[in-house]
């Protein structure tokens, strides 16, 4: 069964309760036994316990020494920062341009034919 590691721990628990899960004290623990009691959902296909980064040292599946040597194996985005910012740049300008196309258009429509 599974650990997971979130910075938004009450909220993990919440979807996990909106699906069913029965979270927190009172749930049966099976398997994982010991996760912390108001960390632990129990859900029909299994167990979950949901940890915060401060909480990591609790875990029994994965040390922080092995989230620690993850982190360093995952490689930059080629071109650095300007690159993994450049298409949140572009879903900007271009709104931007489309609003700022039909506000023109509008300020400098000509009036109908014919009257």
């Amino acid at each position: 069964m599974p650990e997971v590691v979130t910075k938004h721990p009450d909220v993990v628990k919440d979807v996990l309760q909106s699906a069913g899960a029965k979270c927190g004290a009172g749930a049966p623990q099976k398997i994982l036994t010991k996760c912390p009691r108001e960390q632990f959902c129990a859900l029909p296909g299994g167990e979950i316990c949901v940890y915060s980064p401060k909480d990591v040292e609790q875990m029994t599946q994965l040390s922080r020494a092995e989230l620690c040597a993850s982190r360093t194996d995952a490689s930059p985005p080629a071109g650095g920062l300007a690159a993994a910012a450049a298409p949140w740049g572009l879903a900007a300008v271009v709104p931007a341009a489309i609003v700022s196309a039909l506000v023109l258009r509008r300020r400098l429509r000509v009036p109908p034919r014919g009257t």
